[in-house]
């Protein structure tokens, strides 16, 4: 989704890749180059802070940052809960906290989040301890690890992402009036499942057969996901912040009207 979202962003911008693989940030690379997109590519674990502040360093240096794609991010199957949490939490918070303090007035972050953190209850989501992030990241990730012990062991990566992607819509919100104050924007996208190496991942983890239960029952592209990404970052979405899109071929709505017809007809 970032390599499609950069393809359609370099049609007017020069472009910063960012992955902590060599080997895909390298293919990226040359994707780009083949289609006459001007890019620059910089190695990045965006869970480490100064890692991150050099990668905007790199970006400042080239000119004026416009927006921030912030597709980094790791699904169940791909590792532990700490490690999930640590990727796709404290590096959103990384990339999020970083832009705050280096992007100029007008720029725009959006952050991608997932379906699954709208389909967790709100009383397993620990959302009073989300602030903690901000400002003790030990004690965030206790409590996270504490909200995932609630599940079964082998459950507990799955739960986790659902989490994860809880704090980056939360973030993506709680934050914008602060980011506002800077003249900056900040959202977030919450993908269905998408046609990429992660999302194929997912479905032999079981993860796929919602796709058969959406509205449009089909998997999204990479694509359509970029050319909502590049929208929201855009001049043309200058009144959209503080919120998150949810663009999942109707899965989420699917599954709640389906849910309350049984509760119903029960």
């Amino acid at each position: 989704m970032g390599l499609a979202t950069a393809k359609v962003a370099g049609r007017d911008h020069t472009v910063v890749l960012c992955d902590n693989r060599q080997e895909r940030l390298d293919a990226a690379a040359a994707a780009l180059k083949d289609l006459g997109v001007t890019h620059t590519a910089v190695n990045c674990d965006v869970t480490d802070r100064r890692a991150v502040e050099q990668l905007f360093e790199t970006a400042t240096g080239l000119g004026t940052v416009a927006s921030v794609i912030h597709a980094a991010g790791v699904s169940p199957s791909m590792g532990g809960a700490d490690y999930i949490i640590r990727t796709n939490a404290l590096g959103t918070l990384n990339v999020g906290e970083v832009f705050c303090a280096t992007a100029a007035e007008g720029a725009a972050i959006v952050n991608v989040a997932s379906m699954a953190a709208h389909m967790l209850p709100d009383e397993i989501v620990p959302t009073a301890e989300f602030p903690l992030a901000l400002q003790d990241e030990t004690a965030f990730m206790a409590a996270m690890m504490s909200a995932c012990s609630v599940a079964p062991e082998e459950a507990r990566s799955g739960l986790a992402y659902a989490l994860s992607k809880c704090f980056v819509r939360w973030y993506s919100s709680a934050q914008a009036e602060r980011f506002n104050s800077r003249g900056l924007r900040i959202v977030s996208v919450s993908p269905g499942s998408v046609d990429t190496e992660m999302g194929r991942l997912e479905e032999q983890a079981g993860a796929g057969a919602m796709v058969t239960d959406a509205a449009v029952p089909r998997w999204g592209t990479p694509e359509e996901m970029a050319e909502l990404f590049a929208f929201c970052a855009s001049d043309k979405a200058g009144y959209l912040t503080g919120t998150d899109i949810l663009n999942d071929g109707g899965v989420v709505a699917s599954m709640r009207e389906r849910a309350r017809v049984a509760a119903q007809n029960s």
